[in-house]
């Protein structure tokens, strides 16, 4: 997805139009009836533009001619000069009044048509960037995601009503221009048509460099995107590093590497419109001169050479205009294309056929022989077994990048085995779909993400529905009620983003809050109380007690103190399981986890601290 795109000429854009018209054709169904009703306005507007030039022929041609020439010829209608110049003058005014009323119901049925197919896209776009799996969300920078979600389908808006629109009411004027001109004398329609052929090459050539600048330009604006999300993200570690001046001049680099693609492709577009124009200036001279021997041969009357001028006029005009729009379009579909991209993206972790909803779990839990890599070539965990049966506490401990965290995401579907399979209550997890199974299991996470929210909305997150009384239930579960009511609104008060107007330990009750309120029989946590003072640490594991009682328990943590009590210790290292067991099997066996569990021991008797959360093997 992030590729440079192969220049194409312009027959690469059809392909790339028809690639999202086929995408977006459910969304387009739903608006028919307001698109075939913009349509048939269209079509009256392009109708009443191809009649404008017909009044002032008929006032040319019978009534200024004549009175030039100072002849008394009658003209065609048998009307007089006062009468036919006044109905001339008011089927201008008619015209020009209901061609405006069909064009004003042309353009807004089809702009609310855009809007509203844009916007359901939109919506889709953000539902499948929320279910795409995290292994897809770790290859791809946020920043060019939202701007897929935001500028790309902005970008599709703005063209399709500004430019693709008024394309499409040109083609017709275009077509209905030309079956006249031919009409009036083919001869001269032929002289007027030579220059197509030339402008259609020089087009197609030009236009295919402008799309693959434009989507050059577009994964340039994505890439930049994601540097400023990722600045701003971790902006006080930017400031304490004062990484602000490297950080300024990779961004520099991005950015003037967008600005020369967006040069090259306005460049080639200004290049096309006024190569266009000199070529449409030699063709009207060249009717001029023609028509006006055909003229003087008796071939046409003038008010008809007139009308043929007007249209050729007419008719240039939007093949003045069509290198620009079709260069317009052209990014357009690049940026639709993008849009398109996420949609067509098969997720590695999805509900597979015939996959039911989940039983109330008992809790039971079996890895058989699962080995997992991120890449095929290279496993991060191999060949795991063990059992948990309901109501058990498991502690995963190791050396930093183990595998422990890897572990845990197997269960909540994160990620699917390589090989090997997980077993809830006897069944295969992916037997269950997605929902039903992420929500029987509660997560508390070391940086645990608050969203800018009210409290009750963060805690009621974790069960979609809960009333006031549960939220505040979880709440006091948690330790965390008494805080929340001195918050300036209590349980309304609005959150920072990320919860960054709260201490880490009232970020961690609250996320304990929201799991909690899920009363979910499969409790994990990950580092929960990394970070904490000795007073936070103290009322969150206080509140992790009341959490985890009775509940298959998987705890993740570098204290060994903290989790020695549990049922069945885990020790994994270079992504395989060691040792498991009790503390006091471990200890016996005198192996990896005894060494490190004496290490931390050796540190907490010579610091007399008892924070040893840094200590690793």
């Amino acid at each position: 997805m992030g590729q440079r795109p192969k220049e194409k000429d312009l027959k690469g854009v059809i392909p790339g139009v028809m690639r999202i018209l086929g995408k977006f054709s459910p969304y387009i169904r739903k608006q028919r009836l307001t698109i075939i009703g913009a349509f048939f306005a269209l079509l009256i507007e392009t109708g009443l533009r191809l009649l404008e030039p017909w009044p002032l022929k008929y006032v040319f041609d019978n009534i200024l001619i004549p009175a030039h020439s100072n002849t008394n010829i009658p003209n065609s209608f048998g009307l007089s000069a006062v009468m036919l110049l006044a109905i001339s003058s008011l089927a201008i005014v008619g015209i020009t009044g209901i061609g405006s009323m069909a064009a004003y119901l042309s353009t807004y049925g089809m702009s609310l048509a855009v809007v509203e197919v844009l916007s359901e896209v939109r919506g889709q776009v953000f539902d499948r960037l929320q279910r795409l799996s995290l292994s897809f969300h770790q290859q791809h920078k946020s920043g060019d995601l939202i701007t897929r979600v935001t500028a790309d389908i902005e970008k599709m808006r703005l063209v399709t009503v500004k430019t693709a629109l008024p394309l499409l009411t040109n083609i017709i004027l275009l077509l209905g221009m030309l079956a006249i001109m031919y009409w009036l004398n083919w001869e001269l329609a032929l002289v007027a048509t030579a220059i197509f052929p030339l402008l259609t090459l020089l087009t197609s050539k030009t236009i295919g460099r402008i799309r693959s600048f434009a989507k050059q330009h577009r994964d340039s604006e994505g890439v930049l995107a994601a540097t400023t999300s990722e600045t701003i993200g971790a902006i006080k570690v930017v400031q304490v590093l004062s990484l602000q001046e490297m950080l300024h001049s990779i961004f520099a680099a991005q950015n003037q590497k967008s600005l020369d693609e967006a040069i090259a492709s306005l460049k080639l577009s200004a290049a096309l419109e006024r190569t266009v124009q000199v070529l449409m200036a030699i063709i009207i001279a060249a009717v001029l001169w023609r028509g006006s021997h055909v003229v003087l041969h008796k071939g046409l009357t003038p008010g008809e050479l007139l009308v043929f001028m007007t249209y050729l006029k007419n008719a240039l005009e939007p093949m003045r205009k069509l290198s620009t729009q079709v260069g317009q379009i052209a990014k357009a579909t690049a940026s639709g294309e993008r849009v398109v991209e996420l949609l067509e993206y098969e997720p590695n972790v999805r509900d597979l056929p015939g996959a039911k909803k989940a039983h109330p779990f008992f809790g039971a839990i079996q890895f058989e022989n699962v080995s997992f890599g991120y890449n095929a070539d290279k496993e991060i965990l191999k060949d795991i077994s063990f059992v948990v049966q309901p109501g058990q506490q498991v502690a995963v401990v190791g050396p930093s990048g183990s595998g422990k965290s890897t572990l845990i995401s197997l269960i909540l579907r994160l990620y699917d085995p390589n090989s090997g399979r997980i077993l809830i209550d006897s069944q295969d997890l992916r037997e269950y779909t997605l929902d039903s199974l992420r929500q029987q299991i509660a997560v508390v996470l070391q940086d645990s993400v608050l969203f800018a929210a009210s409290v009750q909305e963060n805690i009621a997150y974790g069960k979609l529905g809960a009333t006031r009384k549960e939220v505040e239930r979880a709440a006091r579960l948690a330790n965390a009620h008494e805080f929340i009511m001195q918050l300036p609104q209590g349980y309304d008060t609005i959150l920072g983003e990320r919860g960054g107007t709260l201490s880490g330990g009232q970020r961690q009750r609250i996320a304990i809050a929201r799991a909690a309120i899920r009363q979910a029989p499969i409790v994990i946590l990950d580092e929960s109380t990394t970070g904490l003072d000795g007073a936070s640490e103290r009322t969150v594991n206080a509140a992790l007690a009341r959490l985890t009682e009775g509940r298959t328990t998987f705890t993740i943590s570098h204290n060994l103190r903290a989790v020695q009590q549990a049922d069945i210790i885990l020790y994994v290292e270079g992504g395989s399981i060691l040792e498991q067991g009790t503390h006091s099997e471990l200890m016996r066996l005198g192996g990896h986890y005894a060494t490190l569990y004496q290490m931390q021991s050796i540190v907490d008797n010579d610091t007399s601290v008892g924070d040893t959360y840094a200590i690793e093997a």
